[in-house]
């Protein structure tokens, strides 16, 4: 259960009421909004010393127990939502879906102008959150998590990078672009943080030494 959940002893009808309110402030995301800005390098570090290191397990995984995409605000769904919001010059039709405009993948520097080509990423990917803890909550907030368009964890990159990233963490893949790893380690922290989700030992090897880097 996220951190902020316990600590405040929210419910899950209460926490998802915020998530679905704060979305809707952004009816209309600007072009090229990008990712919600990470946590400071320094934040990051104090928020990995405190998650818990486990071994992961990943027994009775299946994608379907987080459900996705749902409506985030009118037409439009979590992808649609975020290709607006990363995209520029988006053009939808009445049903929020993306006919054209231009995607910059900040994992590879590629820029794509069919939406087709883009892929909406899960930072912390659902197979790695189910190995984390996510296999210990409820339906309604795992649908919150692969939803989360306030936190620093949803992002249109190129598709193919997308499915090559797979479920891995941060020990067997970065992105390719140096210039985004600093970013992306910072992102990948505050979600697990704010998730109450564990790291495995190798996966807090990597993310101490690129942090080391920020």
């Amino acid at each position: 259960m996220p951190r902020c959940y316990a600590r405040r002893r929210l419910s899950i009808v209460a926490a998802l009421t915020g998530f679905i309110a704060s979305a809707a402030l952004f009816n209309s995301p600007s072009a090229s909004a990008a990712l919600p800005t990470p946590v400071s390098a320094s934040t990051a570090r104090s928020y990995l010393s405190q998650l818990t290191v486990a071994t992961e397990n990943r027994t009775g995984y299946s994608r379907d127990l987080f459900p996705t995409w749902i409506t985030i605000s009118g037409t439009c769904n979590t992808r649609e939502w975020i290709l607006k919001r990363d995209g520029t010059n988006v053009v939808t039709d009445s049903s929020c879906v993306a006919k054209s405009g231009s995607w910059y993948s900040p994992y590879d520097g590629a820029t794509w102008t069919s939406p087709s080509d883009v892929d909406i990423d899960h930072l912390v990917p659902l197979a790695e959150a189910w190995d984390s803890g996510a296999s210990k909550w409820t339906t309604a907030q795992r649908q919150a998590f692969a939803n989360d368009v306030t936190r620093p964890q949803l992002l249109a990159v190129t598709d193919n990078v997308n499915q090559a990233k797979g479920d891995q963490d941060p020990a067997t893949w970065i992105p390719s672009r140096s210039a985004y790893v600093c970013t992306y380690v910072r992102a990948w922290v505050q979600v697990k943080y704010y998730y109450d989700l564990s790291v495995d030992s190798a996966e807090k090897t990597a993310l101490t030494n690129y942090l080391a880097s920020c």
